[in-house]
């Protein structure tokens, strides 16, 4: 959907969906208190795309803990826990040891803000 970085990421419910920078494979490096702030895109099944993206670039990764996070373009997603829904208050902001950005439907991230 639009946003003000232009076309971006949400998931079905409306949340905005961000990609950490210091993800450079599909494996995550966000556990504990980045956890926390950035809960990951879990799934028990198949991601299912939305309009406006592409089906090919879906996938998952296996945490740590066993359970599956959606990867778009082999980026793992996240949601920023202290946003509501349509808001993007996080986009080219370092937290937790580098940089999130929400993703455009292409699967790259958005260009800094």
């Amino acid at each position: 959907d639009d946003s003000d970085f232009g076309a971006m990421l949400f998931d079905d419910t409306g949340q905005a969906i961000y990609m950490f920078d210091i993800e450079t494979t599909s494996g995550p490096q966000c556990y504990d208190d980045c956890a926390v702030a950035w809960p990951p895109v879990f799934t028990d099944a198949e991601p299912v795309a939305g309009d406006g993206t592409d089906p090919a670039l879906l996938g998952t990764t296996e945490r740590a803990d066993g359970r599956l996070q959606v990867t778009y373009n082999d980026h793992p997603l996240y949601f920023y826990a202290h946003e509501g829904k349509r808001e993007v208050l996080c986009h080219d902001v370092f937290l937790n040891g580098g940089n999130w950005y929400v993703v455009q439907p292409e699967g790259d991230p958005a260009p800094p803000g």
